[in-house]
């Protein structure tokens, strides 16, 4: 915005002044760089808004069926969910409002499932939660049995799981602060913990040349397993109130780590010494309101972050920036009573379109805003615009506070006539 300083010859851009005579060479020529300057500057939107559309997609149940967690499979064909009561269901990933796709499964069981996590091959899924409830899914026939070694941890409420890239182990989590490493053919082992408080994640590496995975706990801090199943405390992550911990871009050697307070950390893994991996500083989201309950991974090697009140956050690794994607003011607008209620388990399948699924058993599609795409289209056009009219812009100013050039002009503009 270019607005009148008070005396001739002075403008200010922003908080910059450029002194000089308007017709003058020097102040025009400061005018011209400056301009073209702005142009070169990155510009980065703050701007908390909504950039997609939710839509009803019908309901599981007519009761609270307490859902409480849900994992896409390895292929992204379907979602596996559950939650209180032993309830499992599987859904179909891209045709989640669809009933007839949809299959119940009987776990037998009356414990609540606190977590649960698909093998890499996309086979098999296993089930955790309370009083030592350690299941597996099969594909195969849809059906769902003990592990084995399940005697190992009864009495247990365990409350996060988690296979490592490589799939020969996956790790198991307590309420307590235990951890396990589990494989069907040892059971459960534990660890070397000194862990007191609940393991509230577990997240391991995509990439299986690291087989790294991370643990984070409610007032114990992150805990990293290395390769051989060796666990260590990472030291600057016992001041914060971890909530969950992502992994979601195989590309980067980090994952993130999330806490109460809007606050985040990145996890830089150390390739050839896992325990030597450290914590980035603390960052914290620029929000007014709101409370991080959970993260799942995003479109594109993203991180979304459940929020509530009935909120979502997108957190991109590769810049550590956040951006909103539902504000909870306009959730409550769509439907307040289904924004009033716990975000369980939300996935997607491509960039802002998935489903959502709340605790009492609601489904919400949401898709891009149109207001959105039809906002990138404009930015297109007004780059556009700007990459075609700035360097005239540019080359008139130089035109104009250049003798040399003017007489070039005329002299081709208007050649003498040399017959006469």
């Amino acid at each position: 915005m270019l607005k009148s300083g008070g005396s001739e010859g002075a403008y200010l851009v922003g908080e910059i002044f450029i002194d000089g005579p308007v017709g003058g060479g020097m102040g025009v020529r400061k005018f011209a760089l400056f301009v073209l300057f702005l142009f070169l500057i990155p510009t980065v939107s703050a701007e908390a808004v909504t950039r997609i559309k939710l839509s009803d997609a019908g309901v599981l149940g007519e009761t609270d069926l307490g859902i409480k967690v849900g994992e896409v499979s390895p292929d992204g064909a379907s979602v596996l969910i559950a939650g209180a009561q032993g309830y499992a269901r599987l859904l179909s990933a891209t045709g989640a409002d669809d009933r007839s796709k949809d299959i119940e499964l009987l776990t037998g069981r009356t414990s609540t499932v606190q977590d649960v996590a698909w093998h890499p091959r996309g086979n098999t899924a296993l089930m955790m939660g309370d009083e030592g409830l350690a299941l597996r899914y099969d594909t195969y026939d849809h059906g769902i049995t003990f592990v084995n070694d399940s005697f190992s941890v009864m009495g247990y409420d365990l409350s996060a799981v988690d296979w490592r890239s490589g799939g020969d182990y996956a790790y198991v989590g307590s309420e307590d602060g235990m951890l396990w490493k589990f494989a069907e053919h040892i059971g459960f082992q534990s660890l070397n913990s000194t862990s007191t408080s609940r393991i509230t994640d577990i997240s391991c590496h995509p990439n299986p040349n690291y087989n790294v995975c991370f643990a984070s706990s409610l007032e114990d801090g992150i805990a990293v397993i290395d390769r051989d199943h060796k666990l260590t405390w990472m030291s600057g992550t016992t001041t914060e109130t971890w909530v969950g911990v992502e992994c979601s871009d195989s590309a980067l050697n980090e994952c993130v780590a999330f806490a109460s307070g809007l606050r985040s950390k990145a996890l830089r893994i150390n390739t050839i010494d896992a325990s030597q991996s450290y914590g980035e500083p603390t960052l914290m989201f620029d929000l007014s309101s709101g409370e991080q309950t959970d993260v799942t991974v995003g479109h594109g090697g993203t991180s979304l972050v459940h929020m509530a009140p009935f909120s979502l956050i997108r957190h991109e690794p590769q810049t550590s920036e956040a951006f909103t994607v539902l504000m909870a003011e306009d959730a409550a607008e769509w439907d307040s009573v289904i924004a009033g209620r716990t975000m369980s388990v939300v996935w997607e399948n491509g960039m802002h379109e998935g489903f959502m699924v709340t605790e009492f058993g609601n489904i919400i599609a949401f898709s891009p805003l149109l207001e959105e795409v039809d906002g990138n289209i404009m930015t297109v056009l007004v780059l556009g615009a700007v990459a075609v009219s700035v360097p005239g812009v540019i080359l008139g100013l130089v035109y104009m506070n250049s003798p040399w050039l003017q007489r070039k002009y005329k002299a081709w503009r208007f050649p003498k006539n040399k017959s006469k």
